[in-house]
């Protein structure tokens, strides 16, 4: 059982909402609601109660904090990656200094297959303690709920193997766990694209659902990988077995990936480097959350997402890591935080609005995490002594976190 937590002098209690909101979009997201010289109480495991310091009422707690000088944040929500994976990819990144494009990476054996292989050779205990390794590291640095997507296995028993990798991360950590399965990521080699996708919709679909695997489904839509129309098939599969959209899209080119995630009712659109008006006004009015993971576009030297376009058009963002081995090896949300602000010019209130309740609508997580709001699950983290909210994403690089509590624990 969950120790009762009384953090006491908080500088700065950031993201608190007295009232459940999904998201926000717009002109909305510059609205950070901070709560100065605050009180928070973690009792069971959810956040309790919050306040003024001068209102603090008589709480009896197993632990004390004193957060003078600190700001109090709900833990970051990464609502994509790729963290299942066997090894890393630096020698396709020294070939990337070198010149090389994505595409011709790919076809010298790299890319996605690069990593397909490396997998298949994994056993699941192994893929297990690596991929736990990288939890670990995600949570020291402020994440408490991540998506994982298969994607690197290509054949039945290895997607199967990536996915039962990803659910026991999340039953073995405080991480909270949602599973994608991408078995439409590439076309392994030596064998056709209209047989593969057989293979995806006819023995991997239901093979994934027979064990509960995968709460949603993905496609990489893409030239060069799936077309419109064979994503939409996909995803329509996915749906009759109860996995719910999300969808890789304009990522290298106009893919057609936004135009196929809202005729599918898509909980999200990831990526969008190569988003264009058409894309931004279609996405208007619908439930599909635009998502921009810039780590990737500053990691593969790509346009970035425009996140200044999108938000005056009224649109939501979210923002994630895509952690992977080969186009973004991270998953420090506090970078994805400065990339957002230097990159994409969004201000520090917009940036941690799209990783925390952006996010968590992305992931169907808004009535239990993504803000410090009554009732909700204590997943909060405390940073070290700092001036200002904008000083995380203007302190580029650096760890800021002094404390992580996740599910009411503090985590060591």
């Amino acid at each position: 059982m969950a120790n009762d937590i009384l953090i006491i002098h908080i500088k700065g209690l950031v993201q608190v909402r007295e009232n459940q909101v999904s998201y926000v979009a717009g002109s909305a997201m510059a609205n950070l609601p901070v709560l100065s010289d605050a009180y928070l109480y973690i009792s069971d495991g959810r956040i309790t109660d919050y306040g003024k310091m001068d209102q603090l009422p008589p709480l009896s707690a197993d632990e004390v904090i004193d957060a003078t000088g600190r700001f109090v944040f709900p833990s970051f929500v990464d609502s994509h990656t790729h963290l299942v994976f066997a090894a890393t990819r630096e020698e396709e990144f020294v070939m990337k200094i070198k010149g090389a494009s994505y595409a011709e990476i790919a076809a010298k054996g790299g890319g996605i297959l690069n990593s397909a292989k490396k997998l298949q050779q994994a056993s699941e205990d192994e893929l297990l303690e690596k991929t736990m390794e990288r939890a670990h590291e995600i949570i020291r640095l402020g994440t408490g709920a991540v998506e994982i997507k298969s994607g690197y296995g290509l054949t039945v028993k290895d997607e199967l193997k990536m996915l039962r990798v990803a659910r026991k991360i999340g039953a073995q950590t405080p991480l909270t766990v949602k599973t994608t399965f991408l078995g439409a990521h590439a076309v392994p080699s030596g064998i056709k694209k209209a047989d593969y996708l057989k293979q995806v919709i006819d023995e991997m679909i239901p093979a994934v659902a027979a064990e509960k695997l995968a709460d949603y489904i993905d496609v990489f839509c893409e030239e060069g990988f799936f077309s419109m129309d064979e994503t939409e098939q996909v995803v329509e599969t996915g749906k009759k077995f109860g996995m719910k959209p999300r969808i890789h899209a304009n990522q290298l080119h106009r893919s057609g990936g936004v135009q196929v995630g809202v005729k599918t009712n898509a909980l999200s659109v990831d990526h969008l480097e190569n988003i264009g008006n058409e894309e931004i006004q279609l996405l208007k009015g619908t439930h599909t959350m635009p998502t921009a993971l810039p780590a990737a576009a500053f990691f593969l030297n790509l346009l970035f997402p425009p996140a200044r376009k999108m938000i005056e058009e009224g649109l939501p963002l979210a923002i994630a890591s895509d952690y992977n081995p080969g186009s973004s090896p991270t998953g420090n949300m506090q970078l994805m935080l400065s990339l957002a602000c230097i990159k994409m010019k969004m201000t520090p209130e917009e940036a941690i609005n799209a990783v925390t309740i952006n996010t968590a609508c992305a992931l169907e997580l808004s009535e239990s995490l993504g803000s410090i709001t009554r009732g909700k699950t204590a997943n909060i983290f405390i940073t070290q002594p700092i001036p200002s909210v904008a000083y995380i994403p203007y302190h580029i690089g650096n760890q800021v976190i002094e404390h992580v509590i996740l599910k009411g624990r503090i985590v060591d």
